[in-house]
């Protein structure tokens, strides 16, 4: 028997956790499967209708944090439960997804020590909804797999705002894996450790990803799984607190993996932002270099 750890991360939105829940309830699970559902309740007062509403299912564990702790550290409380009771695999979810119901079977299938779907937007979280005809909503790609540019140090979602023709039916290797979603095999956290909480919010998946590179283990992208993602649900693309976190950690990877080269250009190009950029890069910026890490001096 396979044991199953998937944790889902919760912070101030039950009504949209409870949709993901329901839909991954819905998801075929292989005989050999046994599954424990851990929901990291992260809300600084958390809804008392989430923990009324998740007795109606069978294997949930609810957790409260009684505090925003964070993205990687909120995921690793359900992780370590995961590690106590001895699972084998674990499957990070967010609390903003719905998933194709073949999707797990998929993943495990895949045998990789970390395999990631293919994601698309959910229908009416189009970046560019203007493009799509009715019927292309629900087909457009958000990740078809991850490249990583290291002179830019940014990750690159493969296939993005493509409608989904069979172009992206390949499973293949990939520099890194969104978590979004991700099935990570147990021993992948024995060998490299758990998220690094240092980056709060954004980034940790590319620092994990690299990490897992690093140790020689085997992650993967497969196509045949699916699931669809209400892009930003929880922060907000473009928001101040979108620009803060992706611009101080994209500063604390880059410092931390990157070649000499490229970290003399992250610099040059964090003193402009100080100058010009938006509010929220500038104080990202401030704070990487005062080394207000995790949370940081946002919020």
């Amino acid at each position: 028997m396979i044991k199953l750890c998937t944790v889902i991360l919760e912070y101030q939105n039950s009504k949209m956790t409870l949709e993901t829940i329901e839909s991954l309830k819905q998801a075929a699970l292989p005989n050999n499967v046994k599954q424990t559902i851990v929901v990291v309740d992260n809300s600084p007062v958390p809804d008392g209708s989430l923990k009324q509403a998740l007795k109606k299912y069978r294997n949930i564990k609810l957790i409260t944090t009684l505090q925003n702790t964070g993205f990687a550290a909120g995921n690793n409380r359900g992780i370590k439960y995961g590690l106590r009771h001895k699972a084998d695999y674990f499957l990070l979810m967010n609390n903003d997804v719905l998933v194709d119901r073949l999707f797990l079977k998929y993943l495990l299938a895949a045998k990789a020590d970390l395999a990631v779907p293919k994601i698309y937007f959910a229908r009416g979280y189009e970046y560019h909804q203007d493009r799509y005809k009715p019927r292309e909503r629900g087909r457009v790609i958000w990740y078809a797999g991850g490249k990583f540019d290291w002179n830019e140090v940014i990750g690159r979602h493969g296939g993005v705002d493509e409608v989904d023709r069979g172009q992206f039916e390949q499973t293949k290797t990939v520099d890194f894996a969104n978590f979004c979603c991700v099935l990570i095999k147990k021993k992948v956290f024995d060998k490299i450790g758990l998220l690094d909480p240092a980056y709060f919010l954004y980034w940790e998946d590319a620092d994990f990803s690299h990490r897992v590179q690093l140790a020689g283990f085997k992650q993967v992208f497969v196509p045949q799984s699916r699931i669809w993602h209400k892009s930003s649900g929880s922060s907000g693309s473009g928001s101040k607190l979108h620009d803060y976190y992706l611009t101080r950690n994209r500063l604390m990877f880059g410092f931390k993996y990157a070649r000499a080269r490229t970290k003399f250009a992250l610099l040059r190009q964090s003193l402009r932002q100080i100058i010009s950029g938006r509010p929220g890069e500038r104080k990202g910026v401030i704070d990487f270099y005062l080394r207000r890490l995790g949370k940081g001096s946002l919020i």
